[in-house]
């Protein structure tokens, strides 16, 4: 058989089931650097093609999974998060809200996604913008992808390691209460 269809009953080896902690957060947070920068080179591939809009299309649908991929590497998707003690549960949605994490441990959406690149709005009409210019119009519209994906990218790794550091930090204080996924509700 030339392709073989994925076993939905395997449990998977990849991301944690709870916010990576310790060393963990370091090798997470250069894995996650790394596709950062392989999905920035793929949106400066696009954003090369002198076709408007196509590059927005793509880079929307791009950083949407990388995004998700990045909360899973921390530990921190949504169904990550759920399933966490809810004291724990509440610390890690108020450490996300603290470090202006928009996207950590949400339900991410195009829509979402959308108005984070609102925010950048200006560097996005200049890379569409310069795609009229034949060759370097296109050079200028990869160059300017690239270095707004990636820095986008990277400014969500870096909140996911500080949601991932604060969670770890009150995990130590709160070790002998016990808290964590399957843990018995301490007493408040």
């Amino acid at each position: 058989m030339l392709f073989k269809r994925k076993r939905k009953d395997v449990i998977p080896t990849g991301p944690a089931l709870e916010p990576v902690s310790g060393a963990g957060i370091d090798l997470a947070r250069e894995r996650c650097r790394e596709m950062v920068r392989k999905r920035a080179l793929v949106s400066a591939g696009v954003a090369a093609i002198p076709l408007p809009g196509v590059d927005i299309l793509s880079d929307l649908t791009t950083f949407t999974v990388l995004v998700e991929e990045v909360n899973k590497e921390f530990g921190l998707s949504q169904q990550q998060i759920e399933r966490l003690h809810p004291r724990l549960r509440v610390l890690a949605y108020q450490a996300a809200a603290s470090v202006g994490g928009m996207l950590v441990g949400k339900l991410v959406t195009r829509t979402l996604v959308m108005e984070l690149f609102k925010r950048a709005g200006v560097k996005i009409a200049a890379k569409t913008v310069a795609k009229v210019v034949p060759i370097a119009g296109q050079v200028a519209s990869a160059a300017i992808g690239f270095a707004l994906f990636r820095r986008m990218g990277y400014q969500h790794v870096e909140a996911c390691a500080k949601v991932a550091r604060e969670l770890a930090s009150l995990r130590v204080i709160d070790a002998g209460v016990g808290v964590g996924v399957g843990s018995p509700v301490p007493p408040m």
